[in-house]
C-alpha cells in the first residue's frame, strides 16, 4: 500500500482528485506552527495561505484598544486565508495558532490559479467558505447569550475535533482572548468543568476526560457549526 502525502492530512486536501493534486502538491511546503505564533495580523497582505495538518488556529477581532475575541478556529479541515479567493488581497482578523503542530503553506498565485478554473477546487472551497461563516455567526450569538461555562465547553469541542488526541496544551491567557473574557472567569470556567469529572486542568494543559459529558453540557452553538460542516462537506470523514 503507497504511503499517504503528509500534507493529505489535511481534510480539504485528502480529497483532491488527482489531477488537481498534481498541480497543487509540488507547491506545498511544510511549516511548524509553535503555540502562540502570528501567522498574520490584522491588515496583513496575504501571500500565502496555510492548511494546518497537526496545528489549530484562531482567527480573532482585535479592537484599537488591543481587546479582542475569536471568530473561529482552523484545523485540518480547513485553510488559513480565504480572502485571498474572495476578492480581498487582506484581511480584518488576526490569525494566532492555539495548538502548536504543522501545516503546509501555498502560494498565493497558485491557489487562485486553482480557483479560478471554476471546477472541483473551487466549489469545495465556497462550500468550506460557507461552513466557516456559520462558525463565526454562531461565535457572534454564542458570545453574546450563552455563559463563559458554555462558551469554554463549545471551544473545547470544536478543539478536540481538529486534533488527533484529548489533550490540549493551551494557555490560560490565549484562552481568555479568545474567549474575551477575564483569564480568572476562564479559571472559574475550567475549574467547574474539572469538578464536573469532565477535564483534568493544568496551567497550560488541559486533557479531556468525558467527552460526552462536555456534549451534554455545552450550549446548541457546537451543534449547529458541526452539522453544518457535515452537511456542507459530507466527503471529510475524519471530522
Amino acid at each position: 500500500m503507497a504511503n499517504v502525502d503528509p500534507a493529505r492530512k489535511n481534510l480539504l486536501l485528502s480529497v483532491l482528485q488527482e489531477t488537481e493534486w498534481a498541480r497543487v502538491s509540488s507547491h506545498l511546503v511544510r511549516v511548524d506552527m509553535p503555540l502562540g505564533q502570528v501567522v498574520y495580523e490584522s491588515g496583513d497582505r496575504l501571500n500565502h495561505v496555510y492548511f494546518p495538518t497537526t496545528a489549530i488556529v484562531s482567527l480573532l477581532y482585535v479592537m484599537e484598544d488591543g481587546a479582542s475575541a475569536e471568530i473561529a478556529i482552523v484545523g485540518r479541515e480547513g485553510l488559513i486565508g480565504i480572502a485571498l479567493f474572495m476578492g480581498g488581497e487582506t484581511t480584518p482578523s488576526r490569525a494566532i495558532v492555539q495548538s502548536a503542530g504543522e501545516a503546509y503553506r501555498l502560494d498565493a498565485r497558485i491557489l487562485k490559479e486553482e480557483f479560478h478554473r471554476a471546477g472541483p477546487v473551487q466549489r469545495l472551497l465556497l462550500r468550506y467558505t460557507q461552513a466557516l461563516i456559520t462558525q463565526m455567526a454562531q461565535t457572534a450569538v454564542c458570545n453574546r447569550h450563552h455563559s463563559i461555562d458554555q462558551q469554554l465547553c463549545r471551544w473545547l469541542l470544536l478543539s478536540l475535533d481538529r486534533l488527533p488526541s484529548n489533550e490540549l496544551k493551551m494557555t490560560q491567557e490565549l484562552i481568555a482572548n479568545m474567549l474575551g473574557v477575564r483569564r480568572s472567569g476562564v479559571t472559574e470556567a475550567a475549574l467547574k468543568l474539572q469538578d464536573a469529572g469532565l477535564i483534568r486542568y493544568s496551567h497550560g494543559h488541559i486533557e479531556v476526560l468525558d467527552r460526552p459529558g462536555l456534549e451534554a453540557r455545552v450550549c446548541e452553538c457546537y451543534g449547529v457549526v458541526r452539522r453544518e460542516f457535515d452537511r456542507l462537506l459530507p466527503d471529510l470523514k475524519a471530522l
